[in-house]
């Protein structure tokens, strides 16, 4: 089932950090990994990437994989330059401030609710 990231945002408790005005973006499923080699591999477009990482490149490969968002864990703290970077690519960046494993099963959950 689809949902739109306003209402992940709501239910699951994210803080938009950029992009807020494309929040209204459907997701369908999510992806998890640190890997970047990795998200350009396996991620597909309108999918949530959960990460660690929070340095530039982030913004370039969820641009190129056209995801829904990036989802940042474990309350890592992203520099200014990075939000801008994904402010002008039209990128989402989203908090959760839990680990990667909570974060992952909450998505799951929800994307999987009537």
């Amino acid at each position: 089932m689809e949902k739109s990231l306003i209402q992940l945002i709501e239910v699951l408790g994210y803080r938009c950090l950029a992009g807020q005005v494309r929040t209204d973006r459907m997701v369908h499923w999510g992806y998890v990994s640190d890997l970047l080699s990795d998200v350009m591999g396996k991620a597909q477009p309108g999918m949530v990437w959960i990460t660690s990482q929070v340095h530039s490149n982030i913004v370039a490969v969820a641009a190129l994989k056209e995801v829904a968002a990036i989802i940042v864990v474990n309350e890592r703290q992203i520099d200014p330059d990075v939000l801008a970077q994904a402010e002008k690519e039209g990128v989402v960046i989203l908090s959760s401030g839990m680990p990667a494993f909570e974060t992952a099963g909450r998505l799951y959950a929800q994307l999987k609710s009537d």
